[in-house]
């Protein structure tokens, strides 16, 4: 870890001892993974930590008196989301090593893309009589660590909800459904929504069950993300402005459908897809199959 310069006294990195995050799953607890492909926006994620601080060492090494408040927090960032926010905050106000656990869960309707994971040791309460090289600003952080893990692999992402599809105007014995609406200028969360259909308990319990799928989960899983990449890639191919050099914005649907372009078919372009793809839809079909990779275990 890159050790930030700053303006006033911090204590050595020693002075906190971590473990890793670890995913509270229904079976128990498991390791953070590097990343968790088969997440959805409906799956919520409950995280802990266990952290060791040496108090005494942490006020010493700072300058800092030995009545002096810290406090250990954690914030969260999500990229594919933009959003972030507190977790959790831990008033440290004793002496000698106190060991703390942090335990929180985050709404699956916040995340998306990577989820960044961050940890860090602050003086609590602002400190008038600190020493001029010492923090004396509630919230001066003395060490601080980031944890990562990556909530969208190959598949497109997007929100979901369970509904009856019996009380709509989908099919009754539909699994699932991606409803695709507004222009491709339009943002991709208010666009895409993959509904499931509740009567289906093999895809509810796979997405229930997506942070730790048996081997059934996994394969209704591969097939809901395959065609929902095939309803994505034809809702783009019939836009005729659906090009690679059309300026789509930022985290819209038109920069979403390029960005999944770019990972199925790379080096190809996008005028050459559409042909192949009205010339021989059935070998095009084949081609988009074979690019997500269906029922790869991962």
């Amino acid at each position: 870890m890159t050790r930030r310069a700053l303006p006033y006294r911090a204590p050595a990195e020693d002075v906190v001892s971590v473990e890793p995050w670890r995913l509270v799953v229904e079976e128990g607890e498991v390791s953070l993974p590097e990343a968790l492909p088969d997440w959805d926006y409906q799956m919520d994620l409950r995280l802990r930590r266990t952290v060791h601080v040496d108090l005494d060492r942490a006020r010493r090494e700072s300058g800092l008196p030995v009545d002096a408040a810290l406090a250990l927090a954690a914030v969260w960032t999500a990229t594919g989301s933009n959003l972030s926010g507190p977790a959790q905050h831990v008033r440290l106000a004793g002496t000698g090593t106190d060991r703390v656990e942090l335990d929180f869960s985050l709404r699956g309707a916040d995340l998306g893309g990577l989820l960044l994971l961050d940890t860090a040791l602050v003086l609590s309460e602002r400190r008038t009589d600190a020493r001029p090289s010492s923090p004396r600003r509630a919230g001066s952080v003395l060490w601080s660590d980031r944890g990562t893990t990556r909530l969208q692999g190959d598949a497109p992402q997007f929100p979901m909800a369970v509904i009856d599809f019996a009380l709509t105007s989908f099919p009754e014995n539909a699994a699932w459904h991606l409803q695709i609406s507004g222009g491709l200028d339009s943002a991709t969360m208010g666009s895409l929504l993959l509904l499931v259909n509740e009567r289906n308990t093999v895809t509810t319990t796979a997405f229930q069950r997506a942070a730790r799928p048996t081997p059934v989960d996994r394969i209704v899983l591969s097939a809901v993300h395959a065609d929902a990449a095939r309803v994505m890639v034809e809702h783009a191919l019939s836009h005729e402005d659906f090009t690679e050099d059309t300026g789509f914005p930022e985290g819209s649907l038109g920069a979403t459908l390029l960005n999944l372009f770019d990972q199925l078919f790379p080096g190809q372009s996008i005028t050459d897809i559409r042909l192949r793809q009205r010339q021989s839809p059935a070998l095009f079909a084949s081609d988009l199959q074979s690019a997500v990779r269906i029922f790869e275990v991962p």
